[in-house]
């Protein structure tokens, strides 16, 4: 179990991610980008999770830049958005991703969303770029079971990481267990439910027992699964609170209870029907 924020946990490339990172959607381009991923590099996050239809990669760029960290120590993400997949269209989404963001390379790279008929020819891409050496590692994102086998069948190389809504009202346990088995980490957005969840009463009473907010104890649930979790905040205090979950354990009952609100409750689209 990590026992801090800058602990790692292994993809199967032998790249190291941060178990816990910080996620910039739907955080407005600009100052807010720029003060709150300094802030979160201030706090100890060590990866950040943006995208290019997040439109803020420029801002995230130039606060890792002020922020004085060495690129080395950095875990940075960006993904490829539906209307730039394919095979070339990808390969130039890449170069402008870089140019955004100001940096040479990146650790991780993810396709978006699997566009039906374009996945394929978008992986390609990946594979390309990972094998040149522009990028240290290569994943998806919104995959279900399906997606992968059907990548499975058409590639070479295998996604490290599947970045999906997860959350305990969407535990996905048939992907977890999928991904668990050809060694694919699971990554969740959405790991607080986008607010949903902040009153359950399960989670209010183990917060409460602990002396730690609900968003603390989604957080070290996602964790103590061995979950890669990228709560986003632009509320300073937040920022930290979110970070604050290494001097507490969930017990396997606490552990269980949370299983158990399980209901298969999407907040986001469906990848299997989703129309952007």
């Amino acid at each position: 179990m990590i026992k801090n924020i800058q602990d790692t946990i292994t993809l199967h490339n032998g790249v190291k991610i941060p178990q816990l990172g910080f996620g910039v959607f739907k955080v407005e381009e600009g100052s807010q980008t720029v003060e709150s991923v300094k802030k979160a590099l201030e706090v100890g996050y060590r990866s950040i999770d943006t995208a290019a239809i997040y439109k803020n990669e420029e801002g995230v760029g130039k606060a890792i830049k002020e922020s004085g960290i060495a690129r080395e120590e950095l875990f940075i993400t960006s993904k490829v958005w539906n209307s730039d997949q394919g095979y070339e269209s990808t390969l130039q989404a890449y170069e402008e991703s870089l140019k955004r963001l100001g940096l040479d390379y990146l650790d991780l790279y993810l396709i978006h969303w699997p566009v039906k008929g374009k996945y394929n020819e978008t992986w390609k891409a990946l594979e390309k770029l990972y094998k040149e050496g522009r990028v240290r590692s290569i994943g998806v994102s919104n995959f279900h079971v399906h997606h992968l086998e059907d990548l499975f069948a058409n590639s070479e190389i295998k996604p490290v990481i599947d970045q999906v809504e997860l959350h305990p009202r969407l535990a996905q346990p048939e992907l977890r267990e999928f991904c668990a088995k050809h060694e694919i980490k699971v990554e969740a957005w959405g790991p607080l439910g986008q607010g949903h969840l902040i009153d359950e009463p399960t989670l209010n009473h183990i917060a409460e027992k602990h002396g730690k907010t609900t968003a603390q104890v989604l957080i070290r649930w996602h964790l103590q699964h061995g979950i890669v979790v990228i709560p986003k905040s632009i509320t300073p205090s937040r920022i930290e609170e979110n970070a604050q979950v290494f001097d507490f354990e969930l017990s396997l009952d606490e552990m269980n209870k949370i299983d158990a609100l399980n209901r298969n409750e999407r907040y986001g689209a469906d990848p299997d029907n989703f129309n952007f």
